[in-house]
């Protein structure tokens, strides 16, 4: 069981490789491969169905195309408890695990600095357990993007969704909330806010005439 989980573990980080290696600049066209590219880091938690289960969350993501993609990978670094009612026992939902999603977002709606997505995707987890007994689910995604005064940071609250879509049972779903902030936009280029653009007023030709002519138009000796 440990060495499934510890193959699946490889392919998730060599599919992230791979996925980061597509992405990676090169000396001559860095920005126009993933010149929008942001990765965000950040802190989040898990639940189930509005309780708590008590799992510390990890998550490091890379968005890009105008925030259309995400590729994120998450650390759930703790087991999951689920508190049983009227009891002062729990029951255990799942052990400290890696995963991973890739997913397609759509925005929902911009107002002023914040902006609603939604997201879909697939998602990979090193193990298995009462949360959901495949290891490949579906992953759903809903949240805010929204970017600090003065333009200079953006921040994400994001809330989510893993299952298999009741392929096979047990299928509980990972649920769970990060919030994320970016970075560094500029890792793998320039973001589309940190571009500006030249005046078309601005002629170079003629700004070098000017500087070899004195005030009168006539040339300098």
């Amino acid at each position: 069981m440990k060495s499934d989980g510890l193959k699946l573990s490889h392919q998730i980080v060599l599919v992230l490789a791979l996925v980061c290696a597509a992405l990676a600049p090169r000396a001559a066209d860095a920005q126009s491969i993933c010149g929008d590219c942001q990765v965000q880091i950040g802190l989040g938690g898990t639940y189930h169905y509005w309780g708590e289960t008590g799992s510390l969350v990890l998550p490091v993501s890379l968005t890009w195309s105008d925030n259309r993609y995400e590729l994120a990978a998450f650390r759930f670094t703790d087991e999951q408890l689920l508190a049983l009612p009227g009891t002062h026992q729990a029951r255990r939902m799942a052990d400290p695990y890696w995963g991973a999603s890739l997913s397609r977002r759509w925005g929902l709606f911009e107002r002023g600095p914040v902006q609603g997505y939604f997201g879909f995707g697939l998602a990979g987890r090193s193990e298995s357990d009462t949360l959901s007994v495949t290891r490949w689910d579906f992953a759903s995604q809903l949240g805010l993007r929204f970017h600090f005064p003065g333009n200079r940071a953006v921040g994400e609250l994001t809330i989510r969704h893993w299952s298999n879509g009741g392929i096979r049972l047990p299928n509980h779903g990972q649920d769970f909330a990060t919030f994320t902030v970016r970075l560094n936009s500029g890792l793998f280029g320039l973001g589309k806010q940190d571009h500006y653009p030249i005046d078309p007023r601005f002629d170079v030709d003629r700004l070098l005439i000017a500087s070899t002519t004195d005030f009168r138009g006539e040339p300098l000796p």
